[in-house]
């Protein structure tokens, strides 16, 4: 059974950086590329980064460009998304998915 457990998010100020993390058990990020997702309540679930299988290649949403970035750690079996210059239009429950698996969700909130 795949799972997907991410961790990281919370609060912080414009400006700021936040990591969040996404490991894979049951599951090996090689055999599949992973994908980043936000919603905020009332709307859409919007696609917002995604990573190859091998790592090598990553595509991100215009509005996150240049700001967030995407790795793997194969050993670890996990997908980190680094978020910088975090601003309020940022804030949402972030999810990542592969296939058909997704994580349980992490909020992340830019606020002063």
């Amino acid at each position: 059974e795949v799972q997907l457990v991410q961790s990281g998010g919370g609060l912080v100020q414009p400006g700021g950086s936040l990591t969040l993390s996404c490991k894979a058990t049951g599951f090996t990020f090689r055999e599949s590329a992973t994908k980043w997702y936000r919603q905020v309540p009332g709307k859409e679930r919007e696609w917002v980064a995604a990573i190859s299988p091998g790592g090598k290649q990553t595509s991100y949403e215009n509005s996150v460009k240049g700001r967030f970035s995407l790795s793997k750690d194969t050993g670890e079996n996990t997908v980190y998304l680094q978020m910088n210059k975090l601003q309020p239009e940022d804030t949402a429950t972030y999810y990542c998915n592969t296939g058909n698996s997704w994580g349980q969700g992490t909020q992340v909130t830019v606020s002063s």
